[in-house]
């Protein structure tokens, strides 16, 4: 059987995750667009609506596949194609107070949902009950007497 001559397995390839830190804000250049995530559509695709109204067919790029997961109402930034106006490339996606941050400076338009995909949002939800109609029937009462 051969010896293993690395440092680790699996979970030191994979590193520590170092992204908790504050990045700096990055706005669009020419050539790109901010996006809502609509559906995942699997095979690292996505459709999302465009803030100028098109609908497109996205694709996650590789440095972004299995580090950063990017999932439905997340706001990203889209990188247009030349040749295909109906398909993007998935360049960044944006941290919730991110996406706040671009709505304060007027990059995206108020009607922009940022927390479509979370549903806590800190109040109490009623929780779902039986009510059973049941109790005013007499002969279901029962004394334990008298078993």
């Amino acid at each position: 059987m051969p010896k293993n001559k690395g440092k680790g397995g699996k979970n030191r390839r994979r590193g520590k995750n170092e992204g908790d830190e504050k990045r700096e804000l990055i706005f669009k250049e020419d050539g790109q667009e901010y996006a809502q995530v609509l559906r995942m559509l699997g095979n690292g695709r996505l459709e999302a609506a465009c803030i100028d109204g098109v609908k497109r067919l996205c694709h996650i790029r590789g440095k972004m596949r299995k580090k950063v997961w990017v999932s439905t109402g997340d706001v990203i930034l889209l990188g247009l194609r030349d040749y295909q106006d109906e398909k993007a490339d998935v360049i960044l996606k944006y941290a919730p107070d991110e996406a706040r941050s671009l709505k304060a400076y007027g990059e995206l338009p108020d009607n922009f949902k940022i927390d479509l995909g979370v549903e806590d949002d800190g109040a109490e939800e009623e929780e779902d009950y039986v009510d059973f109609d049941d109790t005013d029937r007499p002969d279901l009462d029962l004394d334990l007497a008298d078993i």
